[in-house]
């Protein structure tokens, strides 16, 4: 039986798509990196039985935290965990993803050197973020605080930041999730028509998904899928934020007054 053939998917959209992907398996496994983090730190510099154990293995640990900092504690450095594993991977899938359009992967060794170049560009594009995550979750309550304790936040609750973070990351879902209904749209929008206004091309929205996907492919329907991202990433982004800081000024006029 003979293999399949390799997918080929642009880079660009390997880009999102690696970093969608990995951005969402954070969201899951964060949990496990805060416990993580905390049983890496404890007892720095310290003989065995010198110090206070306060996490005695990952159920114990998770537990501890959920009870010290509550649940909200099991995903701190969240922000800065997606931020990382959006540079890092993003950087990764894209440049592989490039490699194998150039023929790389296909010398002898190319695989190996490609995976090991992609790997490192990514790690050293999201150490930044790497550090930021890793000292955030590494702040606790006193009661069970291991490590150095930076005390800082990644962002204030009422920065603008948390809007540019938040449009930055939901846009790449949204990109993902409605591309393929934009390029339908703009389609149907697009299309031929006859003198009885109706199209020539296409019937309706699920004749032209179905055409779409048969004539052209199923990639055929994430056809743009880059320039939407750009675009939709600082539409979202300046949308969330403007939205933010004239409630902040509305609010403030509210009990104040002119």
């Amino acid at each position: 039986m003979a293999a399949p053939p390799a997918m080929s998917i642009p880079p660009p959209v390997d880009l999102v798509l690696g970093a969608s992907a990995c951005c969402l398996a954070c969201v899951f496994t964060n949990p496990l990196e805060v416990v993580k983090t905390r049983l890496q730190l404890q007892g720095e510099l310290r003989s065995r039985g010198s110090y206070p154990r306060h996490y005695r293995g990952v159920l114990q640990a998770a537990l501890a935290v959920g009870q010290a900092d509550g649940l909200r504690g099991l995903q701190k450095g969240l922000t800065a965990g997606l931020l990382y594993q959006g540079l890092m991977n993003g950087v990764r899938f894209f440049l592989y993803s490039h490699a194998e359009d150039v023929g790389l992967t296909e010398q002898p060794g190319g695989t190996v050197a490609a995976g090991a170049v992609a790997g490192a560009l990514g790690a050293f594009v999201a150490s930044p973020a790497y550090l930021v995550k890793t000292q955030l979750q590494a702040q606790a309550s006193a009661a069970i605080a291991v490590g150095h304790q930076h005390n800082h936040e990644w962002f204030q609750d009422d920065s603008w930041l948390v809007a540019l973070a938040g449009g930055m990351i939901s846009s790449v879902a949204v990109a993902i999730a409605m591309t393929p209904f934009d390029v339908v749209s703009t389609r149907l929008y697009n299309q031929p028509v006859n003198e009885m206004g109706r199209g020539q091309l296409y019937r309706g929205f699920l004749d032209c998904f179905l055409k779409i996907s048969r004539k052209e492919g199923v990639l055929a329907l994430y056809k743009g899928i880059t320039a939407a991202y750009i675009r939709l990433g600082p539409h979202t982004i300046l949308s969330l934020l403007f939205w933010d800081e004239l409630r902040k000024l509305a609010h403030y006029y509210q009990h104040h007054g002119t």
